[in-house]
């Protein structure tokens, strides 16, 4: 065990896919005996809380309002560097003299300039990426320019080494649509620009699920995997009452959302929600809504308030109780963890992933941007544990098909090899985080080299080795 001088600063970005799976790290670090304090901004600080690690703010420069608050991405952007970067020096001033002085900063890897704080500080500094091992591989090779998209899409598939075939709508949307989120893409390239001046780095994945993506790229990007970076709850059961993340940008639905599925027969109903920052189309909407009130499940969705005048009209005042909920936000994991859910209509998003995985949940996939086509494929055709949606010439999943995936992943033979494979990869998700596990090992290594720290900025010399 760590004694408490060791201690990590851990920096999100701060939306709810990137703050969850940082914060889950933070807690297993200390419940390792690693003091671990959050830095999150200010518009997110109150809507953290969890037990065993310190919350505290920094700013991005719109502390009233966040990002939403912002004129644009690429002005947010800059001004949480400019501001970032001088609050979290501050915070680490804060602590020096102290019984126990800041050891190390882990970013979210989106903020590489929190990098430079560290190096002024004289600390250690850990990348953490939030996408698979083998998006981050595909994204570095493109970073690199070792990987361009054609401008055809009916070319030959692609083939790198670790990484499974991959056809054009399986690739990344910030490589086949470069016009789109130009920011976001600018954003996501440059994480590889410093990463081997870190000290470690680390991926939410973990060795069975994702090792051979990582090997064949480990010269760019020399990552530790440390996943599933889940509640423990739900894996090893060894960080005492961690049954949820503990930070909630959204009010979750939960009472009524649980008494509901109390009610349901075990497997019979249809969990759909798309993400945190799910902007669909209303024609999307609207044949996923029709798919929903017409397949012979009961369903669970969830529509954000701010989506759900995109809802078809009257569509909520036909809904009958038993049928359907339409919820504006919920505890995934209680849900997916609930025995009534038989799958998870998904925009594939990782941190979703992830949870489906170790939950044991069959999938179908409705992939919409950024890493999800390749989650996807993945979850199709490299795992089995889910089908996947097809979109039309026009963009858009159309009823009949949502309806025929639901019924492949919850009737039939097809459903029964799904649901071996999802209990397969559960098995090794716990497995991966449990004591002895290939990622519990990764992380005692980390928390062992903390330890032993004496000052020195770089000892693990960009490569996570001591």
């Amino acid at each position: 065990m760590a004694n408490q001088r060791a201690h990590v600063v851990v920096v999100p970005y701060p939306s709810q896919g990137h703050i969850n799976p940082l914060l889950q790290f933070a807690k297993r670090l200390s419940s390792k005996g690693v003091k671990a304090t959050l830095a999150t901004t200010h518009y997110t600080v109150d809507t953290i809380h969890t037990q065993g690690v310190t919350i505290e703010p920094i700013s991005d420069g719109f502390d009233q309002g966040g990002f939403s608050h912002a004129p644009n991405a690429d002005i947010y952007l800059e001004n949480f560097k400019t501001h970032g970067t001088k609050t979290l020096s501050d915070l680490i001033k804060k602590h020096k003299g102290t019984s126990s002085p800041v050891t190390c900063v882990i970013y979210d890897s989106f903020l590489i300039w929190a990098l430079d704080v560290a190096r002024e500080h004289g600390l250690v500094g850990a990348s953490f990426f939030t996408n698979s091992a083998t998006v981050c591989s595909i994204f570095c090779r493109a970073s690199h320019g070792h990987f361009e998209v054609p401008l055809d899409p009916k070319q030959r598939p692609f083939s790198f080494p670790g990484l499974p075939v991959l056809e054009y709508e399986d690739l990344p949307n910030f490589l086949t649509s470069a016009e789109v989120y130009p920011a976001y893409r600018k954003m996501v390239f440059n994480q590889f620009s410093n990463v081997r001046e870190a000290d470690w780095v680390f991926g939410n994945s973990f060795e069975q699920l994702d090792g051979e993506a990582l090997k064949a790229i480990s010269s760019l990007w020399p990552a530790k995997l440390i996943g599933p970076m889940v509640p423990s709850f739900y894996l090893d059961g060894r960080i005492k009452c961690d049954k949820s993340y503990g930070a909630h940008l959204w009010t979750p639905i939960g009472i009524k959302c649980m008494d509901w599925l109390d009610q349901k027969p075990g497997g019979s109903v249809v969990y759909a929600s798309f993400g945190s920052m799910a902007h669909m189309p209303p024609n999307q909407m609207e044949e996923v809504a029709s798919a929903l009130k017409e397949c012979n499940k009961h369903f669970i969705w969830v529509v954000k308030e701010s989506e759900q005048p995109k809802l078809p009209d009257k569509f909520l005042q036909s809904i009958d109780d038993d049928k359907g909920l339409v919820i504006t936000w919920c505890s995934q994991l209680e849900v997916l963890a609930h025995q009534a859910v038989g799958c998870f209509v998904t925009h594939c998003g990782w941190n979703s992933t992830l949870e489906a995985l170790s939950l044991g949940v069959p999938l179908v996939a409705v992939p919409q941007w950024t890493d999800q086509p390749t989650n996807a494929k993945q979850v199709r055709d490299i795992w089995g544990v889910g089908v996947r949606a097809k979109m039309d010439e026009e963009g858009i999943v159309r009823r009949e098909d949502i309806k025929h995936c639901i019924s492949e992943v919850m009737e039939g033979k097809k459903a029964e090899e799904i649901k071996k494979n999802t209990i397969k990869w559960k098995k090794l998700a716990k497995d991966a985080i449990d004591e002895g596990g290939s990622s519990d090992k990764n992380i005692e290594g980390f928390v062992g080299m903390l330890m032993k720290w004496k000052g020195e900025p770089t000892l693990c010399n960009g490569h996570g080795q001591t």
